[in-house]
C-alpha cells in the first residue's frame, strides 16, 4: 500500500515522537505498515524502543538513514515470507497460511532462524547455555548485520532503546543507545523467545526476551530522565480483549493474547495518576512564597513535581479471519501484507485526526487516545 500526506496536514506534534513497538513475532509487520504513514506523513521519531520483533523493526529504523529506512524494511519482511511449493488456497481457503505454518516449524524462516537438531535429541542433552534453544537464530544475526548500520544507530537519531530479560535475575534490561553502544547481539538478545530460542551473552549475561518480563516497553518512556513532552505511538501485536474461548483451539489463541499484550492498561491507569500528583506538586510549589521555595528541603520535595504532558496514541493489529494461536508465526505472504496495509490504515487515520490537538485538563500528564479497529480482515 502506498501514498503520500504531506507533514502540513499532521497538525500540532507536542515534543519528542517515541514509537514503542512490541513483541510478536511475524505480527510486527504491522509495525512496518505505522512506520511507513509515519514516514510518508514526514513524521520521524525522535526515539524508537522496541521487545523482540518490535527491537528488530526499531533497529532497522534507527540503523538506516530516513530515505533507506521503508525499503530495508520491505527488504526484512520480504525475506521472512514464507511461501509454499504448491498454492490451493483459492480452493481451500487457509490452506496457504497451515502450510507456511508447518513449513515454519520444520524448516525455520531463511534469514531468520533454522532448526537445531541435538536440541531434539533428549530435554537433558548438554547444548551448552549460549545454544539451548530449539533453533538457532544465527540467520538473523547475519540479516540484521545486512541491514541495519549499528554504527550511525549509535551516533544519530532517533535514539534507540531495546528489552530484553536477565536469565539470571529475572530482571529487565533495556539497553539504550544514549547510554552506551548496541550492537546487534543486543537486538538479538530482545528477541531470544525460549524455548524457541537460545538466550544471547551481552557482557558476560545471558538475556532472553524481553517479552517474557514486559512485552510493551512503553514503561521506558513513563520513566526516562529527565521526562519531556511526548507523543508516543504506542503499537501492539496482541489484543487485550476477546470473546470467551468455546473451544481448545480459541483457548489457546485467548491465553497467547493474555499472557503477551502485557500489563499497558493497568500501567498508563497507573502512570496517569503518578503523572497528575506531579502537576499538582508544580501547581502547589508555585504557590509558595520565595522563601519557603528556596529552604533545601522544600527544594528537595518540590523537584517530584513536573508539568510534562504524554500523549499516548494506542495502535492495535486487528484480527485476521481464521487466526489461530501460531498466528505469530504466521510468515504467509498474505498474512504479512495484511497486518502491513492494517498499520499503514490505521496510522493514516491517527495522524489525520490529531487526538492530541485540544483543550486538556492541566492536571493530565498522561493522556490516553485509543484507536481500535476490533473488525476482522477478510482473507485474500
Amino acid at each position: 500500500m502506498s501514498g503520500t500526506q504531506n507533514n502540513s496536514q499532521v497538525k500540532g506534534l507536542p515534543g519528542q515522537i517515541v514509537l514503542v513497538l512490541q513483541g510478536g513475532g511475524a505480527l510486527g509487520s504491522y509495525q512496518a505498515g505505522v512506520y511507513q504513514a509515519l514516514h510518508e506523513a514526514g513524521v520521524e521519531p525522535d526515539w524508537v524502543i522496541g521487545t523482540s520483533i518490535g527491537a528488530i523493526n526499531a533497529s532497522l529504523i534507527a540503523g538506516n538513514a530516513p530515505e533507506h529506512r521503508l525499503s530495508r524494511l520491505r527488504e526484512f519482511w520480504k525475506r521472512m515470507e514464507q511461501k509454499p511449493v504448491w498454492s490451493p488456497g483459492s480452493v481451500f481457503p487457509g490452506f496457504n497460511e497451515k502450510l507456511a505454518y508447518w513449513s515454519t516449524v520444520t524448516h525455520g524462516v531463511p534469514g531468520f532462524f533454522r532448526p537445531n537438531p541435538l536440541a531434539h535429541v533428549s530435554e537433558s542433552y548438554p547444548l551448552g547455555a549460549d545454544r539451548a534453544g530449539f533453533y538457532s537464530t544465527a540467520p538473523l544475526e547475519k540479516t540484521l548485520l545486512e541491514l541495519v548500520d549499528f554504527d550511525l544507530a549509535n551516533r544519530c537519531a532517533p535514539r534507540l532503546t531495546v528489552g530484553a530479560a536477565h536469565v539470571g535475575t529475572s530482571q529487565m534490561r533495556y539497553f539504550d543507545s544514549r547510554d552506551g553502544e548496541l550492537t546487534v547481539k543486543h537486538v538479538m538478545a530482545s528477541g531470544a523467545l525460549p524455548p524457541a530460542f537460545p538466550p544471547v551473552r551481552i557482557d558476560g549475561e545471558l538475556y532472553w526476551d524481553g517479552g517474557i518480563l514486559s512485552n510493551t516497553p512503553t514503561e521506558a518512556v513513563f520513566d526516562d530522565n529527565p521526562r519531556r513532552d511526548s507523543l508516543i505511538f504506542s503499537v501492539h501485536l496482541w489484543n487485550p480483549v476477546g470473546a470467551e474461548p468455546t473451544t481448545m483451539a480459541e483457548v489457546l489463541n485467548r491465553h497467547k493474547d493474555v499472557q503477551y499484550s502485557s500489563r499497558i492498561a493497568s500501567q498508563i491507569v497507573r502512570q496517569q495518576q503518578a503523572h497528575r500528583l506531579r502537576h499538582v506538586i508544580k501547581q502547589l510549589a508555585a504557590r509558595l512564597p520565595e522563601s519557603e521555595r528556596s529552604d533545601p528541603a522544600v527544594k528537595e520535595l518540590i523537584g517530584y513535581g513536573c508539568s510534562t504532558r504524554m500523549h499516548v496514541v494506542r495502535l492495535l493489529s486487528p484480527q485476521l479471519e481464521q487466526e489461530t494461536h501460531t498466528k505469530d508465526i504466521d510468515f504467509s505472504p498474505s498474512g504479512i501484507t495484511r497486518r502491513w496495509n492494517a498499520g499503514y490504515a490505521h496510522t493514516r487515520s491517527a495522524l489525520a485526526r490529531a487526538p492530541w490537538v485540544g483543550e486538556f485538563d492541566p492536571l493530565s500528564g498522561v493522556v490516553l487516545h485509543e484507536h481500535i479497529d476490533e473488525m476482522p480482515l477478510a482473507a485474500e
